[in-house]
């Protein structure tokens, strides 16, 4: 049987069914979303240690700093939990120590965060250069004051800065020269960050680095660029979105900064045990008892973290610069 023509002498689509080989369309979707529950079982350990260690301590905190505990009895009766709404909140903010440790966070930050994030970057484009010698050898002597736990390494500066006990200061001494590092606590703090995390963000800048592809720098060579243009114009951009993460893990580290001033807080006289924010919280927290206190302070500490995080997130969230002649 002939099958009839259309004007313009085309032949109408017959239906053909489909070969024997091929699956039908809903099968092969049916095939394709595998098994629905593989995802949730796979996910479901990590939002239980979400959920209990992170969203329930904050939800705890939250709620504490709700309440003012008060005695009764001249302090010899029963303790008893009184809602204050926002009444820590305003304590807190209406205590010139607690605003005094951000001003303090402030000026730590201005002189920390540029530092590490140029010395760090500055030590991995060395090792990333092709002049570079014992590349192995210099990550391992850079990365090993990380390895060194926050407290060892916060006891052996202060012993470092104690006069006369310290050999640096001898030595100083010696030479005429008069040092008091203890006697600006800010930046003997920073000396210590630096000396702790440069080598860790190092090795951040340094994978990023690696993974360039290489026929990009050897086009830029081509192209008659030299070491300094390339690290400027190629690896820069092209790293920008480590740059912006170290950034951002940073700045979180920086307004928990607790450990280093606490053991320098015995020998250092201008740290006072309310000279950061965290160390105003476990002040009120475990010397003065006041809990709500301690969970306002903290609740604002994190307010203010995830404030400026969103800031350098924001500034730093744009896509990586194409270098000039790349291919997409």
């Amino acid at each position: 049987m002939v099958a009839p023509t259309l004007p313009g002498g085309t032949a109408p689509a017959s239906r053909t069914a489909p070969a024997s080989g091929a699956a039908p369309a809903s099968r092969t979707a049916g095939r394709r979303s595998g098994r629905p529950g593989a995802p949730v079982l796979l996910l479901l350990p990590f939002f239980v240690l979400f959920t209990a260690c992170t969203l329930v301590p904050i939800g705890n905190a939250v709620y504490l700093s709700l309440f003012r505990e008060r005695r009764s009895g001249l302090g010899f009766g029963g303790v008893q939990r009184v809602f204050t709404g926002l009444g820590n909140y305003t304590d807190a903010l209406g205590d010139a120590a607690f605003r005094d440790g951000f001003l303090t966070l402030a000026l730590y930050c201005l002189l920390y965060i540029p530092l590490m994030l140029a010395l760090s970057l500055l030590l991995a484009l060395l090792l990333d250069s092709t002049l570079a010698r014992a590349r192995r050898f210099f990550q391992l002597a850079l990365f090993l004051p990380h390895a060194v736990p926050g407290i060892i390494a916060a006891l052996v500066w202060m012993y470092l800065y104690t006069p006369g006990v310290s050999p640096v200061i001898g030595a100083l001494h010696s030479g005429g020269i008069e040092a008091d590092l203890l006697g600006h606590p800010v930046p003997a703090v920073v000396n210590i960050a630096l000396w702790e995390w440069t080598g860790y963000n190092l090795i951040i800048f340094f994978a990023a680095l690696q993974a360039i592809p290489r026929e990009v720098l050897e086009a830029s060579v081509v192209d008659g660029a030299g070491p300094l243009r390339t690290a400027l114009s190629i690896k820069l951009p092209l790293i920008r979105p480590s740059l912006a993460m170290v950034g951002l893990f940073t700045v979180i580290g920086s307004l928990q900064l607790f450990t280093e001033p606490t053991i320098l807080h015995g020998a250092a006289p201008g740290v006072v045990t309310t000279w950061t924010p965290n160390m105003y919280a476990y002040t009120a927290a475990f010397e003065r008892n006041d809990y709500g206190l301690a969970a306002a302070a903290s609740v604002l500490l994190a307010l203010a973290a995830a404030l400026l995080s969103f800031v350098v997130t924001r500034l730093g969230g744009g896509r990586g610069a194409r270098p000039k002649g790349a291919k997409a």
